[in-house]
C-alpha cells in the first residue's frame, strides 16, 4: 500500500510539474523538469524504499529461487534481506544478501551442508 502511495505521489508530481510547464508556456521545461522527478523518484525507490517498504511498511518484494535450489530461509539484517538456499548438486548452503539497490551484495557459501537430509546419528536409537 505504501509502494502505491508513493508512486501516486511521484505521478502527481510529474502531471503537476507538466501542467505548470504549460501554463506558464513552455511545455519543454514542464517536460525535462517532470522527467527530472521521475528519474529521481526511481532511483531513489530503487537505490533506498524498495526494502524499506518492504520491511516497516509491508510492501512486496520478488527474489527467485534458482534453478535447482531449495530455499531454506530468509532474514533481516538491519534493512538488507540475507536468502539462504541449498544446493543439492554441489551440498552447499548459500547464503545471499539483497541490500538497497543490490550494490553491496555479500554472498557466503557452506560447503558440505546438506541440511535437508536427516543427519545419521540422529536415525539411530
Amino acid at each position: 500500500m505504501v509502494t502505491y502511495l508513493y508512486w501516486a505521489a511521484i505521478i502527481a508530481l510529474v502531471i503537476t510539474a507538466l501542467f505548470v510547464g504549460s501554463r506558464m508556456g513552455s511545455l519543454k521545461v514542464g517536460a525535462i523538469v517532470a522527467a527530472v522527478f521521475f528519474l529521481g523518484g526511481w532511483l531513489a525507490y530503487y537505490f533506498h524504499y524498495e526494502q524499506v517498504f518492504v520491511k516497516r511498511f509491508g510492501g512486496v518484494m520478488r527474489i527467485s529461487v534458482p534453478d535447482g535450489y531449495r530455499h531454506i530461509g530468509a532474514t533481516w539484517k538491519e534493512d538488507n534481506l540475507w536468502i539462504e538456499n541449498y544446493n543439492p548438486k554441489t551440498n552447499q548452503c548459500i547464503f545471499t544478501e539483497y541490500s538497497k539497490g543490490n550494490i553491496l551484495e555479500g554472498r557466503v557459501i557452506i560447503q558440505n551442508c546438506n541440511p535437508l537430509l536427516p543427519s545419521q546419528t540422529a536415525a539411530q536409537p
